[in-house]
């Protein structure tokens, strides 16, 4: 298999659970999101596409990286793919949470799981991919905001009966 399908694969397996939750998120802007509390530092709804477009694409790099330069799946780099992998998982099951079922609270206690599925990824790509590593760091301080959004939505709309 070429080097090319290789990474274009890596690059776009992130992107599906993008694509698919992003239907979540359409449906829910307009009849439900809009509707919510917001603290004033909340950045504009256009911001989220880019910004998840890019990180997604960043990570799947990262994982290429990580699966070329450790040996793939049954080299050095299983466990590091598999808290990819992992954290993957966490990053999709978030906006079902928080889109789909209006659980907010449930979604930022997901989003502790996902912050730490991310951070533990970035160490274990280290030692196999500086560059790996690096390109998870954006993910990672995304999360942190995101987190910090999250839990002030829940905050300010705990009270709401959706």
């Amino acid at each position: 298999m070429s080097d090319y399908v290789r990474i274009a694969g890596a690059v776009l397996l992130p992107h599906v659970g993008g694509i698919l939750g992003g239907f979540v998120t359409k449906n829910n802007i307009p009849t439900w999101f809009e509707h919510l509390k917001f603290p004033t530092w909340r950045p504009p709804n256009w911001v989220f596409g880019p910004m998840w477009t890019t990180l997604y694409t960043g990570m799947g790099a990262a994982s290429y990286l990580v699966w070329r330069d450790g040996g793939g799946f049954a080299g050095d780099a299983a466990m590091p793919l598999a808290l990819y992998g992992t954290q993957l998982a966490l990053n999709w099951a978030w906006t079902p949470l928080f889109f789909g079922c209006h659980k907010l609270g449930l979604a930022l206690v997901e989003m502790g799981f996902l912050w730490g599925g991310i951070a533990a990824t970035t160490y274990a790509f280290f030692p196999i991919n500086r560059t790996a590593s690096y390109l998870m760091l954006p993910y990672l301080a995304w999360v942190t905001f995101a987190a910090s959004l999250n839990f002030s939505l829940w905050k300010l709309n705990k009270d709401r009966k959706d």
